[in-house]
């Protein structure tokens, strides 16, 4: 835990089980809303594209979960961080 602490630049344990629950926290709400999103779309299950659209879905409304529940739970600067960091790895260079 350390370790983890130190690379995150965190100081207690408090505020690291503050980010652990916001991270199961979003990661619970951008799978469950990951379907409904889908199908709202109106790609289904039995479509070859189901679940590349799904995971493109997830993607944005991840990053924007996280925010908020951090937010909710006094960990915004944090997850800002970490977004920006997530965002840079995933565009190319």
């Amino acid at each position: 835990m350390k370790k983890l602490k130190d690379r995150w630049g965190i100081t207690s344990n408090r505020q690291l089980i503050i980010i652990f629950i916001v991270f199961g926290i979003t990661g619970t709400l951008a799978a469950r809303l990951g379907e409904p999103l889908t199908l709202l779309l109106g790609i289904s299950q039995d479509l070859w594209l189901y679940w590349p659209v799904r995971i493109l879905i997830i993607l944005p409304v991840y990053k924007v979960i996280l925010l908020l529940v951090g937010w909710i739970f006094g960990e915004f600067d944090f997850f800002w961080n970490f977004v920006k960091k997530m965002f840079q790895r995933l565009t190319f260079r």
